[in-house]
């Protein structure tokens, strides 16, 4: 079963409870830039270098950002987000976003309401410089 979370607090709490912290990625636009707007779980997706994310733009890719930056595009893109109830003794970091109630007409794109899959693996040690 999913739940809808929109509230400020909820979410961050939902996002610490798994190791996670918010992200974004500035892309411009022709006539202002948007923003991209993901979480990201895990230390190795934080200590990735130069990209703190899934994907690597030219125009400098994923940031690791505070959380008022964060809600901020969020609120300004009416979003929330959908999470799956977890099972006891687990920890789902599934989410996607959701537009917020009266905004679907702004959702273009199915992109623009589920984030890309992050698959963090350990690092090979024979990859290693030396």
């Amino acid at each position: 079963m999913a739940k809808v979370l929109s509230g400020r607090e909820e979410i961050r709490q939902w996002t610490q409870a798994r190791a996670g912290n918010p992200i974004m990625m500035e892309t411009p636009d022709v006539r202002e830039s948007r923003y991209l707007l993901q979480l990201t779980f895990g230390q190795h997706a934080l200590n990735a270098e130069r990209n703190e994310g899934p994907d690597v733009n030219p125009y400098g890719g994923w940031e690791l950002v505070d959380w008022d930056d964060w809600f901020a595009q969020l609120d300004k893109q009416r979003l929330s987000l959908r999470v799956n109830d977890d099972e006891p003794g687990t920890l789902s970091n599934d989410y996607e976003f959701v537009p917020r109630e009266g905004s679907e007409e702004d959702q273009t794109t199915d992109a623009a309401r589920k984030p890309a899959a992050i698959t963090v693996q350990s690092p090979n040690p024979d990859d290693r410089a030396s």
